[in-house]
């Protein structure tokens, strides 16, 4: 099986890194010095359970020249995602499965429309890794594979052969079929942890340890979880809950990876993120002031400034 990776960041470079280690046929998607690094060193990952390791990989900024794939890891940044959908139809064959594994949750609308409904399938990795240099990546949490399925929920046989295509490789792979529900579900976690470790600049152990940025932590989750109610999003009801436990047992110096964006000065994902939250909940009426604050916050940053603009003297 042919498989193409679309993004080699901290989430495609980590499950194509050991894809390509477990002697799959993967070319990488890149572009800029992450190509260049790709194909003069390889793609080395750091990872305190797989260990440190680095594997030759084929990388191009040309999907022409690779041509229809079996299955695509589409791991974009959430602001790229309908350009970069445009650039690989090149790899979209009558077969193609596209598998999303994004920040968000409107990634495969955008991707639907460049390349059509029936390619995508919807995913969610528990993973937190971050590029430590182009074509190095970091995990700084443990990782806990891929979860994926259809977009409209239920089981299908092309789910199941993504699946078996993604086996194997060093990190598990399970299939659902509440989809849409389990992507609202990351997604409240993903709002505060990256909204909030960007705002306050501090990592998740120093958030739950005062009571004014745990209260905000939780605000920004509730208000998620109140939009997906509103739009009728099969969210497990007890989200918030388990993701405030669970964070609680997270690394302490773990930060969501818009924070990482924010210190490289590169775009943020804000938009896609707290922004969306803010949107979203506006045809229903569900008012999000909490997210609303984050991402007027990191407004200013959004296009990727460093500092916010000079005040004329």
């Amino acid at each position: 099986m042919r498989i193409a990776v679309v993004g080699a960041g901290g989430t495609g470079g980590y499950f194509g890194g050991l894809l390509a280690r477990a002697g799959r046929d993967v070319t990488f998607i890149a572009r800029g010095r992450t190509l260049d690094a790709l194909r003069a060193n390889g793609l080395a990952v750091q990872s305190r359970v797989e260990g440190s390791f680095t594997v030759k990989v084929a990388a191009t900024d040309d999907p022409a020249s690779v041509g229809p794939v079996d299955l695509i890891l589409f791991c974009v940044k959430a602001y790229d995602t309908y350009d970069a959908a445009m650039a690989i139809r090149p790899l979209v064959g009558e077969g193609t499965a596209i598998v999303s594994v994004q920040n968000g949750v409107d990634n495969e609308e955008r991707i639907a429309e460049a390349v059509g409904e029936t390619a995508v399938l919807g995913a969610i990795a528990g993973l937190s890794a971050r590029v430590e240099a182009p074509g190095v990546i970091a995990v700084t949490q443990e990782p806990g594979g891929i979860t994926l399925g259809e977009l409209s929920g239920g089981e299908s046989a092309r789910a199941a052969v993504a699946a078996r295509a993604l086996e194997g490789a060093g990190f598990r792979v399970t299939l659902d079929a509440n989809m849409p529900g389990l992507i609202w579900h990351k997604f409240v976690f993903i709002c505060a942890m990256s909204g909030v470790s960007s705002v306050a600049r501090q990592p998740i152990g120093a958030i739950l340890s005062y009571p004014e940025t745990t209260a905000l932590y939780r605000g920004v989750m509730e208000e998620t979880a109140a939009v997906a109610h509103a739009l009728g999003v099969p969210l497990p009801a007890d989200s918030v809950e388990t993701w405030m436990q669970r964070s609680a047992q997270l690394n302490p110096e773990m930060y969501g990876s818009m924070y990482f964006d924010l210190e490289r000065g590169t775009p943020l994902e804000v938009g896609s993120l707290n922004g969306a939250v803010v949107r979203l909940g506006g045809e229903p009426g569900i008012p999000a002031p909490l997210n609303l604050a984050i991402h007027g916050a990191l407004r200013p940053y959004e296009d990727g400034a460093r500092t916010p603009p000079s005040v004329p003297a």
